[in-house]
């Protein structure tokens, strides 16, 4: 199970598709008219908040382990490094497989993750002070225990995530730009293998927390630009070392990478849950701060934002919905 930066055709995502979807539903795309009054666009919203791990990972994790289960059947457990919406997957993936998880968190990491990690029958280890640390840990263990190690990105990832994609293009047709957060890499590649196999022109654009601003960087660069710290309150995108196969597919693939703030987050945060009554975790509501802050580009265009994810720490929420809204 060798990462690769090829992309799927139409017929394996199709397959991919069937396998997630008799584990999650398919997710509602809404076309908010009070989203859409503030961008001055056409503004549809895939629901992966809808989830049954109030996130988009848990459809790469249905098809990752599916095949692994296939392919090695003797194996008895799995390890990975989260910061959250991949831990669940994986966990919850590997609970309906009779699989054991070994879920490796940072320190002081989002506790109610946590909480749901543990609910759906993993072992959870917090170490290290931000995910490249739990990353690194998480290897050390494969090699200790004889585990399973499941990277955060991997084609059989973009495989499942993809299946998300497909819905959403075929559900809202000639989109001109879609927004799609990025943490390591596999939400936006799946997006990027639907666009290709369904020959579509749609810009997809990624975003990533200024805090965290690692594949902005890299995809400026032209080379993988680690950085130092990756403290974002949008946990799902603090990553601080991309990971070359994904950099390369979005570098060929996508229009381009915009960052935000901490400030947008948290404005996109409110927005969302006052327009839409739906809650977006910090990575869920970077794609709707990203198209608020080119609303200029796009207007009177048809345009999608994924809200990747949920799992907001209910303290930072409340927080966040108390903050006077910017002039």
């Amino acid at each position: 199970m060798t990462p690769s930066a090829e992309l799927p055709d139409l017929a394996a995502l199709e397959e991919a598709a069937a396998l997630v979807h008799t584990v999650v539903p398919a997710t509602p795309q809404y076309c908010w008219p009070l989203l859409s009054r503030r961008v001055g666009a056409e503004l549809w919203v895939k629901h992966e908040n809808h989830t049954p791990t109030g996130a988009f990972k848990v459809r790469g994790g249905v098809v990752y382990l599916g095949e692994l289960r296939k392919a090695r059947p003797e194996i008895r457990g799995v390890v990975t490094a989260t910061t959250g919406n991949h831990g669940q997957s994986i966990a919850y993936s590997a609970s309906a497989l009779g699989l054991a998880a070994t879920i490796v968190v940072p320190q002081g990491n989002n506790p109610g993750k946590n909480r749901a990690m543990r609910g759906f029958g993993a072992t959870l280890v917090e170490i290290g002070h931000d995910f490249q640390a739990a990353y690194e840990h998480a290897a050390v263990l494969a090699e200790r225990k004889n585990l399973h190690f499941v990277r955060s990105f991997h084609p059989l990832l973009i495989r499942g995530v993809a299946s998300y994609a497909l819905e959403m293009f075929r559900a809202v047709p000639a989109l001109d730009t879609v927004y799609v957060p990025v943490g390591l890499g596999s939400g936006i590649c799946g997006v990027i293998a639907a666009r290709e196999a369904l020959g579509l022109t749609s810009e997809v654009v990624g975003v990533v927390a200024e805090n965290a601003p690692t594949y902005a960087l890299s995809f400026a660069a032209g080379r993988p630009v680690p950085t130092n710290r990756a403290d974002t309150l949008a946990e799902g995108l603090a990553v601080r070392v991309p990971d070359e196969a994904a950099l390369a597919m979005i570098r060929h693939h996508a229009a381009r990478i915009v960052t935000v703030s901490e400030a947008e987050l948290r404005q996109a945060m409110r927005i969302l849950f006052t327009d839409t009554h739906n809650i977006a975790e910090g990575a869920g509501a970077a794609t709707f701060a990203a198209a608020l802050k080119e609303r200029d580009r796009l207007q009177g265009k048809r345009v999608a934002v994924v809200q990747s994810g949920g799992n907001a720490d209910r303290a930072l929420f409340a927080q966040v919905l108390a903050e006077p809204e910017a002039e």
